[in-house]
């Protein structure tokens, strides 16, 4: 069996976010046992937008920012993408972001 690249193992995580809950770069890199690679996170998620079955918009900060919004085209395409969610941003930052925090850590044991 060929072992899943560091994207697909990602998308994997990124695709069983549920409706509603975001996660963070951190989170999703130390669920998949690469702790140190928020980043490679973050350049997965930039090549996630073509695929339509990545909910890439549920990936923020570490501090609920919306740090990827410029890769969905329309600067305000993330906020309303997560607005439709029932998830309420302010100035580029989810509120109650505790609230909406899913943990793959945890969830996906």
């Amino acid at each position: 069996m060929e072992e899943k690249n560091f994207f697909e193992r990602v998308y994997e995580v990124v695709r069983q976010i549920p409706k509603g809950k975001v996660t963070s770069y951190g989170a999703i890199a130390k669920s998949i046992g690469a702790a140190k690679s928020a980043r490679m996170v973050g350049y997965a998620m930039n090549s996630a937008k073509e695929l339509d079955d990545v909910p890439a918009h549920r990936v923020v900060n570490r501090n609920g920012l919306l740090t990827g919004k410029s890769h969905f085209g329309d600067h305000s395409a993330m906020q309303q993408m997560l607005a439709a969610e029932g998830i309420k941003v302010e100035e580029n930052k989810i509120q109650d972001f505790q609230k909406h925090f899913w943990d793959p850590v945890k969830e996906l044991k």
